[in-house]
């Protein structure tokens, strides 16, 4: 057969070097190697405003669009769910003058009820809205979709980050 290698499977790696018994040619444990292998993330993660890989915004209560804790978002999430904040009573009571309750608990929908301290993913368009009104609540950048960055800017993100201890 033209192409085909007459060779058993077993020569399939005869051209490569491997190191002794021993082990006196390569230290294959060495940790200081410079060609370590590197660490392949999934191309599929969805990504932060950062670019980085997604994290979880908040578990207690779940949020998201998918209730999976994450900022995540698709084609059906038609009010854009990307901003992880932390509420503030300021913000809460904002929402609830422009029609969105979200402090009172709602046992049909399986919602709790939000207080202030309690992450959250907003809407982008209600965010954005808070901040022009001064009422926007801090943001987790490592936990806001980089889907926000299409109504609101990195700048203002950064400007209303969480600041780590």
């Amino acid at each position: 057969m033209p192409g085909h290698d007459d060779r058993d499977s077993t020569d399939e790696f005869a051209d490569f070097e491997t190191p002794d018994e021993t082990n006196e040619t390569e230290d294959w444990d060495d940790p200081d190697r410079s060609e370590q292998e590197p660490e392949i993330a999934d191309p599929d993660a969805p990504l932060n405003v950062l670019g980085g890989v997604l994290s979880v915004c908040g578990r207690q209560p779940m949020t998201g669009f998918f209730r999976d804790g994450c900022c995540a978002t698709g084609p059906s999430d038609i009010g854009s769910h990307t901003v992880c904040a932390v509420l503030t009573d300021a913000f809460l009571s904002f929402t609830a003058s422009h029609g969105n309750d979200l402090s009172s608990p709602r046992p049909g929908f399986n919602f709790p009820g939000l207080r202030a301290g309690d992450r959250w993913c907003l809407c982008v368009s209600r965010w954005a809205e808070a901040l022009r009104a001064g009422v926007a609540p801090p943001v987790v950048l490592e936990a806001t979709h980089e889907g926000a960055l299409k109504r609101v800017t990195l700048s203002d993100l950064r400007a209303h980050a969480v600041r780590r201890a």
